[in-house]
């Protein structure tokens, strides 16, 4: 082989990784530094369009053909369309580009050695053209950084993370543990909500409910006189939040659902249960919503192991916090049996977070005297359910970060009222729900029916759930449109509704999903 040729397969191959790179470090950043996400995101891609499929699969066939000397030609087009697939998946991003952070400079000066000890070992062994096979898996490689990555990024942050603990011991705050498979962040904004008018309360913000997440909320956010901390705990398998209440010991667990929000990961309710009940272990009393059998069952689990148990319910059964939307009222019984009833305002999306947060309320003692004046003014989550008047007529209900299919459902229940009694078209956009494993087409095209169903116009945004959504809406015999980009639907669903109609904004992928 001459050098001229080398050179060309070397500069060819490098080049396609270091631009592959940049595309899935990208992913890497949206999917927080996660081990093995980038790889499955890329099988995504790649599983939503059988022309970008058949690409890569010639582009594999073309980088082990140059791995022969003769063939290392064959390395030059196999680089090409590393550079080009999968189709749609931008370097840049259209609405979040790649921060250099100093974690992402740490990631990419692991990931450049490891790529460099595995590329020279391909070159000595089968020759320049086996770069080819370098690029075309920069997705695993990339994943194979990032596991190294989680044990050097651990032990960086120890100090911060120390500085947390050390922090929530001297000011010694009620820690409020919430989490479930959906409704953490509402049911955070309601307890931090009912509690301010006479406890000193701090809540995390957002969704910052991570190791790193929770330890910026308590040094940046925790202040001498804080009485109650309210950390949301989320988690992507068995362990997680073990591992959070041992750094943030609760005094207070809270756990609002058991669903199938983590389906993807966990793969059973049954594992999405045990992970989620860790956050009872180290905790003196427990707040469970029980009309649920499983959460009833943990409730008699705790309460046989010598906490105290404060029970909630939106179903009407024996329980110490009952809520009832449909009447406007929620009732509490203190632990020395005073029963108190108080109105509830409109609004209120999900019972049940409202239902646990109440029962925080009893949980932590505080003051019941102006709870009427606060139900009346209930926050909602931003983009959850949030309705906007556009001032043209047309209503949109942005529930743009709800990612579970109850909720999606309970919107769509608001919208299509909402639509009915304006005597208006309902628009539905959305690009499904994601993460929900071996049930997600399944619940998507469950969805997509039942828009139809209620008679609204389904605009499907992208490939991720196309063709679940597509079908439910046939099987509900709906009309419906399809576009790659949510900025394509807006227009179009804008059309559709007309000024007195109503668009629902369902989710809203970020843009590394197809």
């Amino acid at each position: 082989m001459n050098a001229a040729l080398v050179a060309v397969v070397v500069a060819c191959s490098v080049a396609a990784v270091a631009l592959a790179g940049v595309r899935w470090l990208r992913v890497a950043q949206r999917e927080h530094y996660l081990a093995g996400r980038v790889s499955r995101i890329a099988v995504l891609w790649l599983s939503r369009s059988r022309l970008d499929l058949l690409l890569a699969v010639v582009a594999g066939l073309l980088a082990g053909a140059a791995c022969v000397r003769s063939l290392a030609i064959l390395a030059v087009p196999a680089a090409v369309l590393v550079v080009v697939l999968p189709r749609g998946l931008g370097v840049r991003g259209s609405t979040s580009a790649l921060g250099w952070t100093a974690r992402l400079r740490r990631l990419v000066a692991v990931w450049a050695v490891l790529e460099l000890g595995i590329g020279t070992l391909l070159v000595w062994l089968l020759g320049p053209g086996a770069l080819a096979l370098l690029a075309v898996a920069t997705p695993v490689t990339l994943d194979a950084a990032l596991a190294l990555m989680e044990i050097v990024e651990r032990r960086l942050s120890a100090p911060f993370v120390a500085q947390a603990q050390r922090r929530l011991a001297r000011v010694r705050p009620q820690v409020v543990a919430v989490t479930g498979s959906y409704g953490k962040t509402s049911t955070k904004g309601y307890i931090a909500h009912l509690l301010s008018a006479s406890t000193a309360v701090v809540a995390s913000p957002a969704s910052f409910n991570n190791r790193l997440g929770l330890s910026r909320a308590v040094n940046d956010g925790l202040v001498d006189g804080t009485e109650v901390f309210v950390a949301e705990m989320g988690t992507y398998g068995p362990g997680e939040i073990r591992e959070l209440c041992r750094l943030f010991p609760p005094d207070i667990a809270v756990i609002t659902t058991i669903g199938e929000a983590h389906l993807e990961r966990m793969r059973t309710t049954a594992t999405v249960l045990a992970a989620k009940s860790e956050i009872t272990e180290r905790a003196g009393t427990v707040v469970l919503p029980v009309d649920a059998p499983e959460l009833a069952a943990l409730a008699e689990r705790c309460r046989a192991a010598g906490k105290r148990v404060v029970t909630c319910t939106v179903a009407g059964v024996l329980a110490d916090v009952s809520v009832d939307l449909a009447g406007g009222l929620v009732t509490l019984v203190a632990p020395d049996g005073t029963t108190t009833t108080h109105p509830v305002g409109a609004g209120v999306a999900h019972a049940v977070n409202l239902a646990v947060a109440l029962g925080v309320v009893l949980a932590v003692g505080a003051d019941r005297g102006s709870l009427t004046s606060r139900l009346r003014s209930l926050p909602r989550a931003a983009h959850r359910a949030e309705l906007q008047d556009t001032g043209t007529g047309l209503l949109v209900i942005d529930d743009t970060y709800n990612a579970n299919p109850i909720g999606a459902r309970a919107a769509l229940a608001e919208a299509g009222a909402l639509a009915k009694d304006r005597d208006g078209t309902l628009v539905v956009v959305t690009p499904g729900i994601v993460e929900l494993g071996p049930v997600q087409a399944e619940r998507n095209a469950e969805f997509a029916r039942a828009a139809a169903q209620a008679g609204a116009h389904l605009v499907v945004v992208g490939r991720t759930n196309r063709a679940a959504l597509v079908a439910g809406a046939q099987q509900g015999d709906g009309t419906f449109d399809v576009v790659d980009q949510r900025a394509q639907a807006v227009p179009l669903a804008t059309a559709k509704a007309g000024p007195a109609g109503v668009i629902l904004y369902e989710n809203d992928l970020p843009d590394h999903y197809p």
